[in-house]
């Protein structure tokens, strides 16, 4: 089986070539910025005719919440996450390929303390949230046309990180590095969702694409649910590491984009990942190792 895979140099895309490339049973053929502009629609039906993959995973997108508040930015945030994801609709539409496709926790107003379902309504506060759910909306409103397709929402990615000097860092690295120049940090006990284990969601990708699941939306995060205060509390537990963390509110910091309260996702389709603190483990486990070699 053919699998393309967009974005594959970004903090996700190189876990899922690592995934599926360990599989003899997958020819991975992986893509960038370099090899292709998602943006550009000619573009992209011309190079996914001549490949004619039998599964796309679109590990792309704009991701630069506060940013996005911005008109200029917004603009190109619709083109990355909603604009081009047509593109790829129709080309998986023409060509018969499976379409996977990422989105975020975001999509919700967070206003539902019992957490959000699959079929929830979504109902997003933000810029970056609305551009999210018109790439969703992209993939629903053609699935009455034969649209092969797996929506995974997820949320608070952390894992390896990418080659690609673009890929975004993740909380937990940012904190590790202020930690290296500061005694005490603030982190906002406010905002709880769950994080998620790059690796973990990779793999678990791969089990959905092998399994006899319906097409449709899934949610994929790891067991748990935290603030940002209670997971830099967390990491630093398990380095043992001597830090003052200080739980504040969320207008602490100056973010021009409104981030739901509560956020998380509740899987009732799919096998249960493990908790977030034990991948937390093996990431900096795996970290210490990576800079030792």
């Amino acid at each position: 089986m053919q699998i393309l895979i967009l974005g594959a140099r970004g903090n996700l895309g190189s876990q899922l070539v690592k995934i599926f490339s360990a599989d003899k049973d997958y020819k991975v053929v992986a893509w960038d910025r370099e090899e292709i502009d998602i943006t550009d629609k000619e573009l992209v039906f011309k190079k996914i005719r001549e490949l004619k993959p039998n599964v796309i995973i679109n590990a792309t997108g704009y991701n630069a919440v506060d940013k996005c508040e911005e008109e200029k930015e917004f603009k190109l945030a619709i083109k990355l996450n909603a604009e081009a994801v047509s593109y790829l609709v129709e080309a998986c539409l023409e060509t018969g390929a499976v379409l996977v496709h990422y989105s975020s926790d975001y999509v919700f107003a967070g206003d539902k303390k019992e957490g959000y379902k699959e079929d929830d309504e979504p109902n997003p506060i933000n810029k970056y949230g609305e551009t999210k759910l018109a790439g969703e909306q992209e993939l629903i409103k053609k699935s009455g046309q034969g649209l092969k397709y797996y929506l995974i929402r997820t949320s608070k990615l952390f894992g390896p990180k990418a080659g690609n000097e673009a890929a975004k860092p993740s909380f937990f690295d940012l904190m590790l590095d202020l930690a290296k120049k500061k005694k005490e940090l603030d982190a906002v006990d406010e905002e709880v969702s769950g994080f998620t284990y790059t690796p973990d969601l990779a793999g678990a990708t791969k089990k959905l694409l092998e399994s006899d699941k319906g097409y449709g939306i899934y949610h994929l995060t790891n067991i748990g649910r935290a603030t940002w205060y209670e997971a830099a509390v967390e990491l630093f537990k398990i380095l043992d590491k001597k830090i003052k963390i200080n739980p504040v509110a969320g207008d602490k910091f100056p973010r021009p984009a409104k981030r739901p309260a509560y956020s998380v996702l509740i899987n009732t389709k799919l096998e249960m990942q493990r908790g977030w603190e034990e991948a937390l483990r093996e990431y900096l486990v795996e970290s210490q190792k990576s800079v030792k070699s």
